[in-house]
C-alpha cells in the first residue's frame, strides 16, 4: 500500500512538472535581422542591386514580405504602390532622395534600414557620380515594380 501511495505522489510529480514545463514556453525562434557588411553588387544592375539591398526586407517583389520582414518593428513598405499612392506617378525624385539619405523615412536610416547612399559612397569610394548611378539604376528598377 505504501508503494502505491509513493508511486502515485510520483506521478502526480511527473505530471506536475510536465505541466509547469508546459507552460513555461521556451523563447520561440524570434526572428532577428543579422547585420553583415555591405556587398558590391553590380551598379549597373538595379535588379542585381535591388535582391542584393532591399529584396531581403521588402522581398523580391517588392511588397514588404522579404525574409527579414518579420525581425523588423516596423513592417517594410510594400514599393509596388508608390505610384498609386502618389495620384498614378511614380515619384522618382522622392524615391531617390530617400535611398540617398536626403529626405526623412521612418524606416530608413534607422538601426533597422540603412541610409543607403553613404553605403553606396563606401563602395565606390567616395565618387559621387557613381553613388549616383546605382541611385537612380536602383530607383528606375523598383519603378518597374509599380502595380499596374
Amino acid at each position: 500500500m505504501r508503494f502505491i501511495k509513493l508511486a502515485a505522489l510520483a506521478l502526480v510529480a511527473v505530471a506536475i512538472s510536465v505541466f509547469a514545463s508546459a507552460q513555461e514556453t521556451p523563447a520561440q525562434n524570434v526572428p532577428t535581422v543579422k547585420h553583415v557588411p555591405i556587398t558590391d553588387a553590380p551598379r549597373n544592375s538595379g535588379v542585381d542591386m535591388f535582391n542584393a539591398y532591399c529584396a531581403v526586407c521588402h522581398g523580391k517583389d517588392g511588397k514588404g514580405n522579404g525574409p527579414a520582414a518579420a525581425a523588423l518593428k516596423n513592417q517594410p513598405a510594400d514599393l509596388t504602390l508608390l505610384s498609386q499612392k502618389n495620384g498614378g506617378k511614380y515619384p522618382s525624385a522622392h524615391v531617390g532622395a530617400v535611398i540617398r539619405g536626403q529626405e526623412s523615412n521612418p524606416s530608413h536610416g534607422s538601426e533597422e534600414m540603412p541610409v543607403w547612399g553613404p553605403l553606396f559612397s563606401s563602395l565606390s569610394q567616395g565618387h559621387d557620380d557613381l553613388v549616383q548611378q546605382r541611385i537612380n539604376n536602383l530607383t528606375k528598377y523598383i519603378e518597374t515594380l509599380q502595380a499596374k
